[in-house]
């Protein structure tokens, strides 16, 4: 069992930066993929960024790619999400989930946070 609790979130203006992280519980965290996923208002979840257990492969969506960066930390049980020149479109709730599998679908993370919001405004 993990349990996995985000921070950071807030209302920031158009090209500011926010530092998401997601603090988990247990003494496995290193063993999971990490993801990022987000719900704009009125949209469906996406998909934002994962980094494989030790850290060593990240994988972006295209509409953060170069702006935003994943992160982890296994000494600390703590995964990040920088995300710089943050726009209006990125405003939504943010969630970290875990998963297992080294390439997880989003249907395979089987741990998620409650979320945290941000927003962006012009």
């Amino acid at each position: 069992q993990v349990q996995l609790v985000e921070s950071g979130g807030g209302l920031v203006q158009a090209g500011d930066s926010l530092r998401l992280s997601c603090a988990a519980s247990g003494r496995t965290f290193s063993s999971y993929t990490m993801g990022w996923f987000r719900r704009a208002p009125g949209k469906e979840r996406e998909f934002v960024a994962r980094i494989s257990s030790l850290g060593f492969i990240t994988v972006y969506s295209d509409s953060v790619k170069g702006r935003f960066t994943i992160s982890r930390d296994n000494a600390r049980n703590t995964a990040f999400l920088q995300m710089n020149s943050l726009n209006l479109e990125d405003t939504a709730v943010y969630y970290c989930a875990a998963a297992t599998q080294a390439r997880p679908g989003e249907n395979d993370y089987r741990y998620w946070g409650q979320g945290t919001q941000v927003s962006v405004s012009s």
